[in-house]
C-alpha cells in the first residue's frame, strides 16, 4: 500500500500572517488527509435502528447462542409478517364489494314511471290489403292472395312502406281501451304515446320525462288502472309457422323509467284476458361501483356524446344500438324500431334480419355486444297478482254495455291496475368492502406486532441502504492515485519518492537485525537570514 506523507511548507514572505490562517490550514490539511466519514457499520446501525430485535441479532457484541436466537426470533418474526401482508395485499386485489340496502324515508310525491303495452298480434287480419298480405307474407306466413281469395301467381305491387303498414294494421288503442283512470282522474288514449318495439305499434303511458306525472299516494287505486280489448278476432290466422308466430293471446307490459327506451320483447311480462292483474311496484335506486370493483359506466364517461337518438345512457338503449349495427352490417337497413336515420328494411327480409339482431346479442362481456350497466339507475320491482273476471253478475253488464256478448267478454277483456306499494323506494348500494386505508391499517397493525416497526422504521432501513451504497460506488468511482507535487498556496503535497530524493536529511543506516532507513524531520536547520527561503518539515 502506497505511503504518502503530508508535509507544510511555509515560505518567508508568509511570516506576518495570522496563526489563525495557519491552523485553518493544518485542519484543513488533516481533513483532505482524512476523506470523507466512512459510512456505519451494520452493528452500528442495528444499536441504533428502531426496528425490534435487530439490535440484539445484529448489534455490537459477541457472538453466542443468545444472539443466534434472537436472530432465529427476528427471520421468524418478518417471515410471519411477509405472509400476513402477502395474504392482505391478495384480498385486497380482489376488490370485495357488498351491497348496503336503505330505505328511504316516505315522500309526499312521486314520480309514477312509464308504462308500455303491446298487443300481442302485431297485424290485425281485418286491416291487411292484398298489398299488404302480399309484403308480409314472410313475416306473417299467411300466403299472397288476389282479391277473389285465390293464390296468385305473379302479383306485383308498389314497395311497401313498413311504418305505414304499422300503423295502419296495427292495434289501435282508441279501440282497445274501453276505461281508463289514474290518480282517480279520468285519462284516455291522448294521454298515451306511440312507440315502436319488436311487437309493432305499441303504447307508452306517461313517456314524457319533462312533465312526468306523479302519484301522491300508495296502494290500489292511486296509480293507472286501465280495461283494455285485445281483440282476438282480428289476430292473424295461422296458415304455417315462423320465427314470428305467436300462440298467446294477451298484451305485453313493461313498467319503466322515462330515460330509458321500452324493450319489452325481453323485459314485459303477459297480462292475460280474462283476468284483473295487480302490479305493485316499488322504487329501487341502486348504485354500482366502477372499475376496478365492478364494470358499471362509470360517470365521466356519461360526459361523452349518448348514444345516437337517446338522450341518455341505458342498458336497452346501447342492446337496441347493438342490434341496430348488426342489421346495417348484414342488411344495410335498419328495422323500424330501432333510432337512426337510415333505410327501413323492407317486409320480405325483415325476418332474417330480425334473427340477426340475436346473434349480435350473445357472449356477454366478451361478445359482440357488451352493454355495461350504468353507476346509477333506477328500475322498479314488481309483485304481481291477478284475479279471475269478469264474475257472473259483471259479465252481462258488461256485455251490454259494449254490446258484446258473455263468451267475447270473458275472452277478450281485461284490467290492469299498476300502482306504488308505498311512496318509499329503497337506496341499494355497491361499497368496497376492503378498500386501501383498510390495508394500510391492516399492514401497519401486523408489521408492529410482528418486527415492531413503521414507516419511520423503513425509512431508516432505506436510508442505511443508500448510505452504504453510495459509498461504495464513490469508492468505484474515485479510486486512489499517487498524486504529484502540487502547489496551493503556502501549501505543498509530496510524494514519499520525491521526499527522499529532495530531502537534505543524511540516510540513516540500517538498524540491527536489517531494519529499513527512515527519515527523520529536521528540527535543527538552521533559518536563513530575514526574506531568505527556508524549509520547515513536520512529517
Amino acid at each position: 500500500m502506497p505511503i504518502e506523507i503530508v508535509c507544510k511548507i511555509k515560505f518567508a514572505e508568509e511570516d506576518a500572517k495570522p496563526k489563525e490562517k495557519e491552523a485553518g490550514d493544518e485542519q484543513s490539511l488533516l481533513g483532505a488527509a482524512q476523506g470523507p466519514a466512512a459510512p456505519r457499520d451494520l452493528a452500528t446501525f442495528a444499536s441504533t435502528s428502531t426496528l425490534h430485535g435487530l439490535g440484539r441479532a445484529c448489534g455490537p457484541g459477541p457472538h453466542g447462542l443468545r444472539r443466534t436466537l434472537w436472530a432465529l426470533a427476528l427471520l421468524t418474526s418478518l417471515a410471519a409478517f411477509l405472509y400476513q401482508a402477502a395474504s392482505l395485499a391478495r384480498g385486497y386485489l380482489t376488490r370485495p364489494h357488498l351491497v348496503a340496502m336503505d330505505p328511504a324515508a316516505p315522500a309526499p310525491v312521486a314520480g309514477f314511471p312509464a308504462v308500455t303495452l303491446c298487443n300481442i298480434n302485431r297485424f290485425r287480419h281485418s286491416a291487411l290489403s292484398d298489398a299488404d298480405i302480399f309484403h308480409l307474407a314472410n313475416l306473417t306466413g299467411l300466403p299472397p292472395k288476389d282479391r277473389d281469395g285465390h293464390r296468385a301467381a305473379g302479383l306485383r305491387y308498389p314497395e311497401p312502406d313498413m311504418v305505414d303498414i304499422l300503423n295502419r294494421t296495427g292495434h289501435q288503442l282508441a279501440d282497445m281501451l274501453k276505461s281508463c283512470n289514474f290518480s282517480g282522474h279520468h285519462c284516455s288514449a291522448s294521454n298515451f304515446s306511440v312507440v315502436y318495439t319488436r311487437y309493432g305499434k305499441c303504447y307508452t303511458f306517461n313517456a314524457d320525462p319533462q312533465s312526468s306525472l306523479p302519484s301522491r299516494a300508495g296502494g290500489m287505486g292511486s296509480g293507472l288502472e286501465i280495461m283494455l280489448d285485445i281483440q282476438q278476432e282480428e289476430y292473424l290466422p295461422i296458415w304455417r309457422e315462423t320465427n314470428e308466430t305467436s300462440f298467446e293471446a294477451g298484451i305485453r307490459v313493461q313498467i319503466h323509467s322515462q330515460e330509458e327506451p321500452p324493450y319489452i320483447h325481453q323485459l314485459g311480462f303477459g297480462v292475460s284476458p280474462g283476468f284483473q292483474t295487480f302490479v305493485s311496484c316499488q322504487e329501487q335506486r341502486l348504485t354500482y361501483l366502477p372499475q376496478p370493483w365492478g364494470n358499471c359506466r362509470a360517470e365521466s364517461e356519461l360526459r361523452e356524446p349518448e348514444l345516437q337518438g337517446y338522450s341518455a345512457y341505458s342498458v336497452s338503449a346501447c342492446r337496441l344500438r347493438c342490434e341496430k349495427e348488426a342489421v346495417l352490417q348484414r342488411c344495410h337497413c335498419r328495422m323500424v324500431h330501432m333510432p337512426g336515420n337510415e333505410t327501413i328494411c323492407p317486409p320480405n327480409i325483415y325476418i332474417e334480419c330480425a334473427d340477426h339482431t340475436l346473434d349480435s346479442l350473445g357472449g356477454g362481456s366478451e361478445g359482440p355486444c357488451f352493454c355495461p350497466t350504468p353507476c346509477n339507475l333506477t328500475r322498479y320491482g314488481k309483485e304481481i297478482s291477478m284475479v279471475k273476471i269478469p264474475n257472473r253478475g259483471s259479465a252481462r253488464y258488461l256485455a251490454r254495455k259494449y254490446n258484446r256478448n258473455e263468451t267475447y267478454i270473458r275472452e277478450n277483456f281485461l284490467v290492469l291496475d299498476v300502482f306504488f306499494e308505498a311512496l318509499t323506494s329503497e337506496a341499494m348500494e355497491q361499497r368496497a368492502a376492503y378498500g386501501l386505508s383498510a390495508l394500510l391499517g391492516d399492514l401497519g397493525g401486523q408489521m408492529g406486532l410482528f418486527i415492531g416497526a413503521s414507516i419511520l422504521t423503513l425509512l431508516e432501513i432505506l436510508d442505511y441502504i443508500y448510505e452504504v451504497s453510495w459509498d461504495r460506488l464513490k469508492r468505484v468511482w474515485r479510486r486512489p492515485k499517487t498524486p504529484l507535487r502540487t502547489s496551493t498556496g503556502g501549501i505543498s503535497t509530496l510524494g514519499l519518492q520525491e521526499l527522499k530524493e529532495q530531502s537534505p536529511c543524511p540516510s540513516r543506516g540500517r538498524a540491527e537485525g536489517g531494519g529499513a532507513s527512515s527519515l527523520l524531520p529536521n528540527h535543527h536547520h538552521p533559518h536563513g537570514p530575514p526574506g531568505s527561503l527556508f524549509e520547515d518539515f513536520a512529517c
